[in-house]
């Protein structure tokens, strides 16, 4: 494992999530702040929108509009050609707890995960679903018994979703169906089966990884933001092949980009306590360079 240098790409934020690589430039949400943020190629930060329910996953329509998750209304977000962000979707009736993270194919489709339960409230673990939302707003579930359902990416030929389990100790995939909907679960990289437990603290200290981002590379290879772990994983063919260490702050979510889709964003914070990093500012985004470049989307 090569040791890699990190540096700040941003700083000076609660708790950063959805970093993704747009059209040149790294956008990426401040869950606390409730703000979407971009960063231009001079490195200044704009913010570009305020989802008040608190915004996750990022994503764009083939026309370039914008969607955002709207975590705690269960809400998927459109922002109109004006700035003003209007409601695409209400996913509440099909979550069980806050919508998350979330990945829009090339043709529209958003894929939307959920917490299951009140992680923050400290409940137990339970298993969620996966939503798809379609380009005209209509929304069914799409896969469910999920534990907690995170980072997503799509394959560069569009037929495969691969999925975080975070409370899992696995990454998972999908076909992708004519119609948008998924084909049955199998494994992209199985570390133990954790079962039916309900303690998210037994389940953490029983996990191999704990992934919440994750990012897809030339190779069919994820990086996934190992949370717990400290450490941003390379896992190929069913294991960890290449990791980047960010002791000792905690990696949360990841993006490759950069112009030659080599560089490793990584969404870095002390822990992810709601109350702790919502009355700090020691979120920051870091950068380190890898060797195979960005592939699907995001």
């Amino acid at each position: 494992m090569a040791d890699r240098e990190l540096r700040t790409v941003a700083d000076g934020f609660t708790y950063l999530e959805g970093p993704r690589w747009h059209n040149g430039e790294l956008w990426f949400v401040d869950f606390y702040t409730k703000t979407v943020n971009r960063v231009d190629a001079a490195g200044t930060v704009h913010q570009e929108a305020v989802v008040e329910a608190q915004p996750s996953g990022l994503g764009w329509l083939p026309d370039g509009r914008m969607l955002v998750v709207s975590m705690k209304d269960r809400r998927v977000l459109r922002q109109e050609a004006d700035g003003t962000l209007v409601e695409h979707a209400n996913i509440h009736d099909l979550c069980t707890g806050h919508a998350n993270d979330m990945v829009v194919a090339p043709n529209g489709n958003a894929y939307i995960g959920n917490f299951g339960f009140d992680l923050m409230g400290g409940a137990d673990h339970e298993f969620a679903t996966v939503v798809l939302v379609r380009p005209d707003g209509s929304a069914q579930i799409v896969a469910e018994n999920m534990s907690f359902p995170n980072g997503m990416v799509i394959t560069p030929d569009e037929k495969t979703l691969i999925v975080n389990e975070l409370f899992g100790n696995r990454v998972s995939q999908f076909d992708i169906n004519a119609d948008g909907t998924l084909g049955e679960r199998r494994d992209f990289a199985n570390f133990g089966d954790l079962g039916d437990e309900s303690s998210v603290d037994a389940r953490l200290a029983a996990a191999t990884i704990v992934p919440d981002g994750l990012a897809l590379d030339a190779e069919g290879a994820v990086w996934i933001a190992d949370c717990v772990n400290a450490r941003a994983a390379r896992i190929k063919d069913g294991k960890i092949v290449d990791e980047v260490s960010t002791a000792p702050n905690g990696v949360f979510a990841v993006a490759l980009g950069g112009e030659d889709g080599k560089t490793l964003f990584m969404c870095l914070a002390p822990d992810f306590d709601e109350a702790k990093r919502t009355a700090a500012r020691e979120g920051f985004m870091a950068a380190t360079e890898v060797d195979v470049p960005h592939a699907g989307t995001p």
